[in-house]
């Protein structure tokens, strides 16, 4: 393809923009991609094939959206903004295989969608350039969907991606990291700088890849509970594991007890933080939690 024809090239973006008269909405997080060379790297981390069902989320004016579908069997993208539908006909009319839904991903019945529109069963990767603002919500919303997502090559804010994939001990370990990693292994695969984008971002972007794993991370008896847990762990970092579960399962003797004898089975001290727990800890004390529930 003539690269100066791409859609990320900046001035057919520039051109594309003008032709349509669109402006970005600051609501909606909109930062549109201008260097090809970072799309064909996106492409190339999630490792589109002929056999593999993509989804997107907020394509944009479809910079990346185009890549997917020279790349990819079929091609689903979701947008919200209304203007950008008529600038998604134009722009990606010579691909048969990309569809835009203009819906909102979060209130999608995915395994619906899912079911009607790929017409061939093949592995579905997510791959998007999430808008910052609901980046969380739609990584969850995927996760918890129960839709069989082999593998998200996203790019979100370097700060939530290190939240992502960091390790127990560290500052940015926390819920979200435990919520997305008990699903999926989360592996950074590079920064993408603030000056590629339209309009330009405050901070730089990273590329993350999740690859989902055969069976969640760890084991528990009560899923609802173990998030419910790891979320309470973290409410104030400053405070011990102690501090934290008493403000939140309350402070009275039975409950005292109930989580003494809890922390006792899981071999955990009370006065650790939430950070320095493992997945594994997480779930042993989840797990005798619940088992001792009277």
């Amino acid at each position: 393809m003539n690269e100066n024809r791409e859609i990320a090239n900046p001035t057919r973006t520039k051109e594309i923009l003008k032709k349509h008269g669109f402006t970005f909405k600051k609501s909606l997080g909109q930062n549109f991609l201008t260097e090809p060379n970072i799309l064909r790297k996106i492409v190339a981390t999630a490792d589109i094939t002929k056999e593999t069902n993509v989804i997107e989320v907020g394509p944009g004016i479809g910079a990346l959206t185009e890549h997917l579908g020279q790349s990819a069997n079929q091609v689903l993208a979701f947008e919200i903004d209304d203007r950008l539908i008529p600038v998604l006909a134009d722009t990606l009319s010579p691909y048969p295989n990309i569809k835009v839904l203009h819906q909102d991903v979060l209130t999608a019945d995915l395994a619906q969608i899912i079911k009607t529109e790929f017409t061939q069963e093949y592995p579905i990767k997510v791959v998007a350039n999430l808008p910052y603002y609901i980046t969380t919500p739609i990584m969850m919303h995927f996760l918890e969907s129960g839709v069989p997502i082999a593998e998200m090559v996203v790019m979100m804010q370097k700060e939530v991606a290190d939240r992502i994939s960091a390790k127990p001990g560290t500052k940015a370990y926390g819920s979200l990291s435990i919520a997305v990693q008990y699903y999926m292994e989360a592996k950074l695969a590079f920064i993408v700088p603030k000056t590629v984008f339209v309009p330009q971002p405050n901070v730089d972007s990273a590329i993350l890849k999740l690859t989902r794993r055969e069976k969640p991370a760890v084991e528990v008896v009560n899923e609802k509970e173990f998030f419910k847990l790891t979320k309470a762990a973290f409410q104030l970092r400053r405070k011990t594991l102690w501090n934290n579960l008493q403000n939140f399962y309350g402070k009275d003797e039975a409950t005292k007890r109930w989580l003494t004898q809890a922390l006792e089975v899981a071999s955990i001290e009370p006065s650790r933080r939430g950070e320095t727990l493992s997945l594994a800890e997480f779930a042993a004390l989840s797990n005798a939690l619940e088992n001792s529930r009277s």
